[in-house]
């Protein structure tokens, strides 16, 4: 058997064309073999640009493809679920964007799947595997800051394009769906454990009713983690992690550049200005081609994934609990009771 797993991608999605299709092709597990389009002019000049054997004038086309092994699926966030079914019970393995559904309830219906049909689904929480991120979470569970007890964590940008997918509704558009799922996820990651309660406000725009500016408070087992995301900001990024002893900040959390050197500070605190803190430098990577050869090389040699479906669940009631309080004006309680009665 062939090491490398042969992909096809279901769209041509500009996340998937600029940034992870060439970082996978650069990997040593993947091989992009196809790319389907519901136009087949736009597949056909999408397969020439990355030289891409195959392409498909529709995703079931794709999808009937014996070659295909694996499936990248980067479409709309409405269409991640039903396309990640139907890849499912082709037989095929698949890396669905985030958010991976548009609800909780939605995420559910991709565990039955995975269940029915034993193929692999993960969500592409692409940053789970980086190098700064495993450092950054090491240094937690090793006591580096001491007791953690608090994460404050940012992500913005501007785009008031009304044609826009992230600005469209009905498509699962919003800061919360594009941008603070990371927030939430990587909260979830470094404390360890689950949210008991959360506590949201949300801003919408007037004419496409998409949120441009959340901000919540989840209140852990052990600590409290603090976000904003917006959509009609100066873009921006940055997470702090703090404990009892120090905190470790993330200068660059979520868009790691591919190109130059990541860097993580550890601080004591000694400095108030930050001066005093320890800087870590990461080699040139790309989270993209790890994501990918880390989903491959599970294919191959059976191994666990590195974001667990089941996980992709509770991230999604999170974001759900996120959305009823800021309706309610009240703490709400992520319902991981409920979905774990489907199990």
């Amino acid at each position: 058997m062939n090491k490398k797993v042969a992909w096809g991608v279901l769209g041509v999605a500009n996340i998937a064309m600029k940034k992870v299709l060439p970082a996978m092709q650069r990997g040593e597990w993947c091989r992009i073999a196809a790319v389907a389009s519901r136009d087949l002019k736009r597949a056909e000049q999408a397969a020439k640009e990355l030289r891409i054997p195959k392409a498909f004038g529709s995703y079931e086309e794709l999808l009937a493809d014996p070659e295909i092994e694996a499936v990248y699926n980067p479409l709309p966030n409405h269409l991640h679920v039903p396309w990640t079914i139907q890849a499912a019970e082709a037989g095929k393995h698949v890396l669905c964007e985030k958010p991976i559904s548009l609800t909780a309830s939605e995420a559910i219906s991709l565990i039955k799947t995975r269940n029915r049909t034993g193929v692999k689904i993960q969500e592409a929480f692409m940053v789970r595997t980086h190098p700064q991120w495993c450092k950054a979470i090491d240094l937690v569970r090793t006591g580096r800051i001491g007791t953690l007890r608090s994460v404050m964590g940012y992500f913005s940008y501007f785009n008031r394009d009304q044609k826009n997918i992230r600005n469209i509704l009905e498509y699962g558009g919003g800061a919360v769906m594009d941008i603070g799922c990371y927030l939430i996820y990587t909260s979830r990651l470094i404390f360890g454990e689950e949210p008991i309660r959360v506590l949201a406000i949300v801003e919408r725009d007037s004419e496409m009713q998409t949120d441009i500016l959340t901000s919540g408070i989840l209140h852990f087992p052990s600590g409290q983690s603090i976000f904003t995301c917006g959509t009609q900001v100066a873009p921006y990024q940055r997470v702090q992690i703090i404990g009892t002893m120090g905190r470790i900040e993330i200068e660059i959390p979520f868009n790691a550049p591919p190109d130059k050197p990541c860097r993580i500070f550890v601080d004591e605190g000694s400095d108030p200005s930050g001066r005093s803190a320890q800087t870590l430098e990461f080699d040139v990577c790309d989270q993209y081609t790890i994501q990918g050869d880390l989903f491959s090389q599970s294919i191959r040699e059976g191994t666990e994934l590195a974001v667990p479906l089941e996980g992709s669940v509770s991230n999604m009631t999170v974001l759900d609990a996120v959305f009823r309080s800021a309706e309610s004006g009240k703490w709400e309680e992520p319902e991981l009771t409920e979905w774990l009665r489907h199990e």
